[in-house]
């Protein structure tokens, strides 16, 4: 421990004793304060720069019947710590190395009850820890935030705990939102003087997701699906359900356990959320021995572009010759991996046959002369009653990975089967990819096999929607983006400006740029990172798949340029030496000069995908340039209505 965090710990236990009931917990560089008191109830309020955020916050939990702290227990004990260490990723999101850089107050009340709170220079975290020797049913967890001042929030509205957690962000003054609404995680706190509240959560695990609802007032309010008792299915028989009764309480578990940690993410601007880590920090540590069989990568998509592919001498469909086709296009421009989507199997419910089409082993085998691996696209109800014999299955054919499709729910029997899937999956070297699904919550670190997850309004609502807007692009990456890997789907080659945008469903377009679908390769985090246009659009724009195909998905380094949420976003990371950057703009055009200062002494070779001089009439039209750059450049782009550009900057030597 470091002088300062010594001095820190004895002023800190000096102002905390066990009389006054009262503490203070400083982030380590002292702009973030955290005021923690108990009188009655355990409350908290934390600021940033003298500038308070949240006021007399509540926390509890409702064990049967029974509040825990109670209105006459005090704290017995409190415990001190300044933690201080590094971590190394199995899959790298952000970066190789993660800092874990904090302070930690636990509080004692009795044998049953802990309360840990840390406080990060970019962040404030708590959660609950229970200590019953006996299973306990938790009826309810009190999550009451109060917040200093009416600020405005970014909503991401949900009608029903059933819901494939793919909403757009509501722009909302807190105060306007009833005890009605309610909102999926992540969700971001817009404050005053520039000041952000990132809301989600971490360390998920037999524990439903949390939600927060409005309550009239500057606050919101904790809630929580609850256990499903009777689940009926619907009309879709194959993958639609509905929850016609729950119990009485969100969760039957162990007695001696932790509960999820509530995270309040706190940046002074907008770009200082991209870099945050607080869910991997806060999440359970990876539970697999050995991991080098998990590889990230890219993969080639056949549902989005409906199998469009042209110029062949097969009809193009759910069979071998299609399939084929795409590992060819997999292997010539080096991606790792193709999907095989829905109708590969028999039937949506039967997992262990092809249909007439499909010969998989076949196909894994051709993919294997080309390495290119295959991964499968399952239903999840059906994997869920036969999971173990399916998986060896998969494994006995040779198979990569799982797309796991249509689970819809956020209660604590969906969270365990998620775990379920991704532990058993592990034993079999099986990547998983979680779709209809909520949002990460801190499995990609205890189990690093989960690659990708959806959780996010992405480029297949084109198909339907006109919501999938350069606006809401550029509004990602400062919330969804939050909580961990998305699985947007990028790679639009047919591209439309803002007055043109048509709905075709087997034959879907996007909005804005192409240049701008490019740099959601840099700018969108997923270590399994989709193409998303059919094999035969590439070919036809082989520049443009060419320089997709050289952007990792994975990173050693993130350094987030410049960026305002809604508006526009530039981002450099760092893989191999190899610089890369993103920038994306909404419908307005915008002209930036990147200063180059995060790169080291070398020169670099820079390859940069443009937006066209036409792409404002026409924005397909994309433009390739190469030049030489060092550090005390400036790089100055030019993006067009719903634009974007990316760099590639290599070292000369």
């Amino acid at each position: 421990m470091n002088i300062y965090k010594m001095f820190f710990v004895i002023t800190l236990f000096l102002i905390s004793n066990l009389y006054s009931q009262e503490y203070l917990l400083k982030s380590p560089n002292g702009k973030i304060i955290a005021q923690i008191e108990h009188n009655k109830k355990l409350q908290y309020s934390f600021s940033i720069n003298n500038q308070q955020l949240t006021e007399k916050c509540e926390i509890a939990i409702n064990i049967e019947g029974k509040e825990y702290p109670t209105k006459e227990s005090r704290i017995i004990e409190s415990k001190l710590n300044a933690i201080d260490e590094s971590y190394h990723p199995v899959v790298p999101i952000k970066s190789s190395v993660v800092e874990d850089n904090c302070n930690e107050l636990t509080l004692i009340y009795d044998k049953n009850l802990e309360v840990v709170f840390r406080t990060y220079n970019n962040g404030f975290a708590y959660r609950i820890i229970t200590h019953f020797e006996h299973p306990i049913k938790i009826f309810d967890e009190i999550v009451k935030v109060n917040f200093s001042e009416d600020y405005s929030i970014l909503f991401p509205e949900e009608k029903s705990f059933t819901s494939h957690y793919e909403t757009n962000y509501k722009h909302l003054k807190i105060n306007e939102i009833s005890d009605k609404q309610f909102c999926s995680l992540p969700a971001l706190v817009e404050c005053t003087n520039g000041v952000k509240i990132g809301l989600t959560e971490s360390g998920l695990s037999d524990y439903p997701n949390l939600f927060y609802r409005g309550s009239a007032t500057d606050g919101l309010v904790g809630t929580f699906p609850k256990v499903p008792l009777i689940i009926e299915p619907t009309k879709s028989l194959d993958r639609d359900e509905r929850v016609v009764e729950v119990a009485n309480y969100i969760a039957s578990t162990n007695g001696n356990r932790n509960l999820p940690w509530r995270i309040f993410m706190l940046s002074e601007n907008d770009k200082e959320l991209i870099s945050n880590q607080l869910v991997y920090l806060l999440s359970d540590e990876n539970v697999l021995a050995e991991t080098s069989w998990i590889k990230p990568g890219k993969v080639a998509w056949d549902w989005w572009n409906a199998l469009n592919i042209y110029g062949v001498d097969f009809e193009a469909g759910i069979n071998n010759d299609t399939y084929k086709y795409y590992i060819d296009f997999a292997s010539k421009y080096g991606l790792e991996y193709i999907i095989l989507d829905e109708g590969w199997s028999k039937t949506t419910t039967n997992l262990l046959e092809c249909n007439e089409q499909i010969n998989i082993e076949e196909l894994i085998k051709y993919g294997k002369q080309k390495n290119v691996g295959i991964i499968l696209w399952v239903l999840w109800k059906p994997l869920s009653e036969n999971l173990e014999i399916i998986l060896d299955q998969y494994s006995k054919w040779g198979v990569k990975g799982i797309k796991v499709d249509f689970m819809q729910r956020a209660d604590q029997l969906m969270v365990n089967y998620y775990e379920k899937v991704l532990s058993e999956s592990a034993k079999r070297h099986l990547l998983v990819d979680f779709h209809g699904a909520f949002k990460p919550a801190g499995f990609q670190r205890k189990y690093p096999n989960f690659i990708s997850n959806e959780g996010v309004m992405g480029l297949e609502t084109c198909k339907w929607s006109k919501e999938i807007t350069p606006d809401h692009d550029c509004t990602l990456p400062f919330t969804r983006m939050l909580a961990g890997p998305m699985d947007y789907t990028p790679g639009a080659m047919i591209n439309s400006e803002e007055n043109n945008f048509r709905i075709i469903y087997n034959k879907p377009m996007s909005q804005g740029t192409r240049a701008h679908q490019i740099a959601l390769y840099v700018i969108f985090e997923s270590p399994l990172q989709m193409l998303a246009d059919n094999p035969s659009n590439y070919y036809s724009n082989s520049y443009s798949t060419q320089f997709i195909s050289k952007i990792p998905t994975v990173w050693d380094d993130t350094h987030v340029i410049d960026g305002k949420v809604g508006d526009y976003i530039i981002i450099a990371r760092k893989f191999n030496n190899i610089w890369y950057i993103g920038g994306i703009t909404d419908w307005t055009e915008r002209e930036f000069e990147i200063k180059l200062d995060f790169l080291d002494k070398n020169i670099y070779t820079a390859e940069l995908a443009l937006d066209g001089n036409n792409s404002n009439k026409y924005a397909s039209d994309i433009k390739f340039e190469s030049k030489k750059v060092e550090r005390g450049d400036n790089l100055k782009v030019h993006l067009a209505k719903g634009g974007g550009f990316t760099a590639i900057l290599k070292p000369l030597n």
